[in-house]
């Protein structure tokens, strides 16, 4: 009796291995497993028999702090949301597995190709604005200069770099703008602002809310409010300095126990499924070329850039949020 019972239990064993379902983890931040997340995991789980695990760290900085410290004992296959402001201090922990999809040609803006080892791909991108609530700001910014202006006192959300992608690009936007002297613009934003959140949502509730009339976020908020209320409140403004636009990437993490899935799944962010349900899920554009939902006319055009060497964000980075924080923490 005890040894049938061994040899089923070896049967047993063996068949559950063979048909277990193979499981992918990917790390992002919140609101992409609140919107992306939903609607195509479902898809790809089914076209590969497989379960696929979204787990979310808050904003994307904290998920670049968290893959730094798992280093070496990661739970996760793939990692989808840094930008690109985010990737020299991600590339510099040497955390990523190089793999080339195999339609990586339908990228558009062959600009966005980073890294030459595609140890990092980009799936989505979008440029910074300020939102504003149409109803208490007659008379907007329309410049960086503008918003210095006293009637805009206490009136500005801005998201912390050390923990916000949106935050850090905003500093960088600065940056870009003022080069050496933008932390002169910051002791004169200072008293624009009225106050500092960890990531964009909280930042966008208090808009919504009525907590504060304007807030640092993106070009297509006012396309996302038409879309959902069939109207909108927000308005959008990007100054006429120029727009920095980010770029959000997706890469395989070295510690994946499922490489071939996880191959699987950088090829389907390419492809016309994932990138189709960028503009209305993640609001910012496809990287490449899907027609975009007839409610994107409400995004303002990008007549200008703002750009900043990406040398120059690799040997700074650090110093610039310590600074940052010193002049506007403290």
């Amino acid at each position: 009796m005890k040894r049938f019972m061994v040899v089923l239990s070896v049967v047993v064993l063996i068949v559950v291995g063979v048909f277990a379902t193979e499981t992918l983890t990917v790390y992002t931040y919140d609101s992409f497993i609140s919107g992306m997340a939903k609607q195509v995991g479902p898809i790809f789980e089914k076209m590969y028999n497989c379960k696929v695990n979204f787990l979310s760290f808050g904003d994307s900085g904290s998920l670049l702090s968290c893959l730094i410290l798992e280093k070496s004992h990661s739970r996760a296959d793939i990692v989808i949301g840094l930008s690109q402001s985010q990737l020299p201090k991600a590339l510099q922990a040497d955390i990523f597995l190089p793999y080339k999809p195999t339609d990586v040609a339908s990228i558009v803006n062959k600009s966005f190709l980073v890294d030459k080892e595609y140890r990092v791909i980009p799936f989505d991108y979008g440029a910074l604005a300020i939102d504003y609530n149409i109803k208490s700001v007659k008379n907007p910014p329309k410049s960086f200069k503008e918003l210095l202006e006293p009637r805009f006192a206490h009136s500005l959300i801005v998201e912390d770099p050390r923990t916000s992608s949106t935050g850090l690009d905003f500093l960088l936007w600065t940056i870009g703008v003022y080069g050496d002297k933008w932390q002169d613009y910051w002791k004169d934003l200072l008293n624009s602002i009225k106050t500092v959140t960890a990531g964009w949502d909280s930042a966008f509730e208090m808009l919504e809310k009525g907590e504060a009339p304007m807030m640092v976020s993106f070009a297509t908020d006012e396309a996302y409010n038409y879309y959902y209320y069939k109207g909108s409140n927000i308005g959008v403004i990007i100054p006429s300095e120029g727009a920095y636009v980010m770029v959000e990437y997706a890469g395989i993490l070295k510690r994946t126990r499922h490489l071939s899935l996880a191959h699987k799944f950088m090829d389907f962010i390419l492809s016309k499924e994932f990138q189709s349900a960028i503009p209305l899920n993640q609001w910012m554009y496809p990287v490449t070329n899907v027609k975009l939902p007839e409610v994107y006319k409400y995004a303002p055009r990008i007549s200008k850039d703002v750009i900043l060497d990406p040398s120059l964000i690799q040997k700074n980075l650090s110093k610039w949020i310590e600074e940052w924080s010193m002049l506007v923490i403290k």
